[in-house]
């Protein structure tokens, strides 16, 4: 039996235009740009669509994403697409858990949006700062980290790309001794602050007050969270993983290896770009991976996945 997941990007896959060609396609796309706009008092469309420099700022980055993502989401739903489990990269995490159904759209993109604010606010501007390792393997970097404060890894992305986090003048340091000890590669991040390190618990717990406000539900779909990259199905938990999310690694490549062990064979990445799919195929080169990104790429899966399912009903 064929399994399928809906994966979503973190930050950084942002770029203007993202989103207009389902909102001219679609009406029920254009609903989640329009009811996102009335529910946060800003122009989703002007944000999303036109060239500006609020695009790039996590306040409002993170909110545009979602709402991006949720209105794709509706365009393959609406065809019958369905997954069977969902996970997102950080910020992604809100949008799996509106389409498994664990919250509703607008609290995801209400969250979110809070949480780009207290995330951009957590640490003075430049005091933090994030760092890609390439070509190390995570053992490695976590015997180097050990010997070091204030620094920590972020994201365990793939094998092979870890993501470092801190106080920046420790990050740099680390990437210098990391270099030394065969890391090919360091690369140091365009952010605004040091996401996923415990620098930012003061932000999570912010959070987690904005989180007890918030009704969720269990969820009618699995998702697999980023804190412990085990499927989560009722919605006690919830609250507390999301707050914790925040300081916490992203356990994105444990998420995958998950997904593959339990048998899923089908991913669809949804939102811009194919950076997960990248990911996945560090894991397994013959995975089958969909990007939606623009409205022919939609059109293109759903014809894909429409044949997939009749041949196997079919052969049922």
């Amino acid at each position: 039996m064929s399994k399928t997941a809906f994966l979503y990007p973190g930050q950084g896959v942002q770029t203007p235009g993202m989103g207009a060609d389902f909102y001219r396609n679609s009406a029920s796309a254009r609903a989640v740009f329009d009811e996102a706009s009335a529910a946060l008092g800003m122009d989703m469309r002007a944000l999303c669509f036109e060239n500006n420099d609020r695009l790039d700022q996590t306040e409002y980055t993170q909110a545009a994403l979602v709402t991006l993502y949720l209105a794709q989401t509706r365009v393959l739903t609406e065809a019958g697409i369905l997954p069977d489990v969902t996970a997102g990269l950080s910020l992604g995490e809100y949008a799996a858990l509106a389409v498994s159904h664990a919250m509703q759209e607008q609290d995801a993109i209400r969250l979110v949006r809070r949480r780009g604010i207290l995330m951009q606010n957590a640490v003075p501007d430049g005091s933090g700062a994030m760092c890609a390792v390439l070509g190390m393997k995570e053992a490695a970097v976590e015997e180097v980290l050990a010997e070091r404060e204030g620094v920590f890894i972020a994201n365990y992305n793939c094998p092979g790309q870890l993501v470092i986090t801190g106080v920046r003048s420790a990050v740099e340091e680390a990437a210098e001794a990391l270099r030394a000890s065969g890391a090919r590669r360091t690369v140091m991040l365009n952010v605004s602050g040091p996401f996923h390190s415990p620098l930012l618990a003061g932000a999570a717990e912010e959070l987690e007050r904005e989180l007890l406000q918030t009704p969720f539900s269990d969820p009618d779909i699995p998702y697999i969270t980023n804190v412990t990259a085990q499927p989560v199905t009722e919605k006690e938990p919830i609250r507390a993983l999301l707050a914790r999310q925040i300081c916490a690694p992203v356990r994105w490549m444990q998420s995958m290896q998950r997904m593959l062990a339990d048998g899923v064979d089908t991913f669809v990445e949804i939102g811009a770009g194919k950076t997960l799919a990248g990911f996945l195929r560090k894991l397994d080169r013959n995975v089958n991976v969909y990007p939606v990104t623009t409205w022919e790429e939609a059109q293109i899966v759903i014809a894909k996945l429409e044949a997939r399912d009749k041949k196997l009903w079919r052969s049922a």
